[in-house]
């Protein structure tokens, strides 16, 4: 097998996909794993309040609002922090929207990332499009 990425002390920025690779054990999930394990030790987690919101609709939407519920408080037990959103942030969303091919969702990852001198971690091929901005940590894609 392979070795993975090598995962550097510091912020990361979680998108949806990566924590659907680790929840709902996807491909990817080890290099999530890895970072949740070392969020203890030298990195730090974090997730935009409407990446937590995307989650919950994507898992109520395709499974119920029982299933989104224990999800979301799945997510609440890991070494996490969620981000709230400020004005600030929700400009700087908008123009990283406004600039570059991807969801409002990403956008928020992308400025929260820009806002913590983060490393977004996301298997989503749209964040290549914002690489000149944003530095990303490759969850496996298969």
């Amino acid at each position: 097998m392979p070795a993975g990425p090598e995962i550097q002390p510091g912020p990361y920025v979680l998108d949806t996909h990566a924590l659907f690779a680790f929840l709902q054990q996807e491909p990817g999930i080890d290099l999530v794993a890895a970072l949740i394990e070392r969020a203890a030790v030298d990195v730090t987690l974090n997730l935009s309040l409407i990446n937590f919101g995307e989650i919950a609709y994507i898992t109520e939407r395709e499974r119920g609002p029982d299933q989104s519920a224990q999800i979301l408080e799945d997510i609440r037990r890991l070494p996490i922090i969620l981000r709230e959103v400020s004005e600030t942030r929700v400009l700087d969303a908008a123009r990283v929207k406004a600039r570059y091919a991807v969801s409002y969702a990403d956008a928020f990852a992308i400025a929260l990332a820009q806002e913590l001198s983060a490393i977004v971690v996301s298997g989503d091929p749209e964040f290549k499009t914002a690489r000149e901005i944003v530095s990303v940590l490759w969850v496996e894609l298969d």
